[in-house]
């Protein structure tokens, strides 16, 4: 598609609602694969537990091991009614909702509250039975708050407690079991949203894949709520991708630029991992060692500098991430894949199934 304009609507398929994984399935593992040559469109259909057998001896499989914290608070909006002048009557104390985005400081968040009438600077909210309270310093321009919260003890254990995991808008059923939107590999906090290809890993999977002659590289990139968010304009050169912070070690890149040198194949879990070691290396594609905000947006034209192969979930219709993929595979491979995955009724989104873009389905 390179050289001409590239439309929203380009990357539109149509998806049954019903085939949007609501739940995680039992065993991790037991997911179905799509297979697909990102040379010729070629597919197939498997299960994710044949991953092993796709990867060779030489390779590095890079995964995020970011660690979702429970990001949504569901409070109280406190009144404090004697300082309401006199004449005027007092607001009402009201359900409010507080999304943590990113840490700004020590005990203050930029967050995204609801309703954003309610909490005006210097709304105060009190959470479970006060043990966290908040108070509102800051409206930015774009609307999200600066929050400084109290609390007493660590925040992290606080949030623990009180916090709902940020499941996406399109998952409506409740999660019973919090790591299971969490990778058996999560380390460091800071996402508010999970690198869901990482989530049909298991230890004994990761551990057969390193007796293979596998490296694993480790990197970090904190997700952001704006992995939800809708491309809105039709011509996506105008979309502005959200910032995300990341990290690799000088052990990760090691890893990586020794793969690439002795001719192995760079895999990355997830779209996170790949916007990672792409926004970290050179021109001549080195992974240089590292951290920093990256907005970086993959689509169709981009010339990959590291990465090889990618094993990613089945995303939204026009977002930034089949976007990605696209520039990967190519959009009408991608696109034919996807109407394929429809047909043999596969699970999408989050909690869905995978698909491995290699360069031979083998």
């Amino acid at each position: 598609m390179e050289g001409k304009e590239l439309k929203k609507s380009d990357f539109y398929y149509d998806l049954p609602e019903e085939l949007i994984a609501q739940d995680p399935l039992e065993r991790r593992s037991s997911s179905r694969l799509l297979v697909l040559d990102k040379n010729t469109g070629e597919f197939r259909h498997d299960h994710f537990e044949s991953i092993t057998g796709l990867l060779h001896r030489g390779d590095c499989l890079v995964i995020n091991n970011t660690k979702v914290i429970p990001a949504r608070l569901i409070g109280t909006r406190t009144v404090d009614s004697e300082n309401v002048p006199k004449g005027f009557v007092a607001p009402k104390e009201g359900a409010v909702e507080v999304f943590l985005l990113k840490r700004i400081d020590g005990n203050r968040w930029e967050c995204i509250v609801k309703p954003g009438k309610k909490l005006r600077e210097g709304a105060k909210v009190r959470f479970g039975n006060g043990e966290l309270t908040a108070e509102v310093e800051e409206v930015k321009d774009d609307g999200n708050r600066i929050v400084r919260f109290d609390y007493d003890g660590i925040f992290e254990e606080v949030l623990d407690r009180l916090g709902e995991m940020p499941l996406p808008p399109y998952i409506t059923h409740e999660l019973k079991d919090k790591n299971r939107y969490q990778t058996v590999y999560a380390k460091y906090e800071g996402s508010v949203a999970a690198p869901t290809a990482g989530l049909h890993f298991t230890t004994e999977l990761l551990e057969k894949i390193r007796e293979k002659g596998v490296d694993i590289a480790e990197v970090t990139l904190h997700v952001g709520l704006g992995t939800f968010r809708p491309v809105k304009e039709e011509n996506i050169l105008d979309h502005h991708m959200h910032s995300e912070f990341y990290i690799v070690t000088p052990e990760a890149a090691d890893m990586i630029n020794n793969c690439k040198k002795n001719g192995g194949r760079v895999i990355c879990v997830g779209t996170t991992s790949c916007r990672t070691i792409e926004s970290a290396a050179d021109e001549n594609g080195t992974v240089i060692p590292g951290s920093a905000d990256t907005e970086i947006f993959i689509y169709p034209g981009y010339k990959f500098k590291v990465l090889d192969c990618l094993i990613t979930n089945f995303h939204l219709p026009e977002s930034t991430l089949i976007m990605l993929v696209s520039a990967l595979a190519g959009r009408e491979h991608v696109l034919k894949a996807y109407a394929a995955a429809v047909q043999e009724r596969y699970r999408f989104f989050s909690f869905g199934d995978a698909m491995f873009i290699t360069d031979s389905i083998g």
